[in-house]
């Protein structure tokens, strides 16, 4: 993987990304490492996170009936939100 230093991006940004979008790209700092820049399809792909309920709410919104999340008044949220 190739190595500049800052100064280096700084001077020649543009050549230095669109170095990097074909093979990630090290920037160094006073010899530390702070950057790398490689192209976009090269980070990983989260997943989408899946919600989770806490047992607190599901029981709320059971008790609660037809009230659906998203939908309550602030009292009903301060009621889930106990002592917290």
């Amino acid at each position: 993987m190739p190595t500049i230093t800052i100064k280096e991006l700084h001077a020649r940004t543009g050549a230095w990304v669109r170095k990097a979008g074909t093979a990630p790209l090290q920037v160094t700092d006073n010899g530390k490492l702070v950057a790398v820049i490689s192209a976009p399809d090269a980070a990983p792909v989260k997943s989408p996170r899946k919600r989770v309920l806490l047992k607190e709410y599901q029981a709320y919104l059971k008790s609660a009936g037809a009230v659906r999340p998203g939908t309550s008044s602030g009292d009903d949220l301060d009621a889930i939100r106990g002592n917290r």
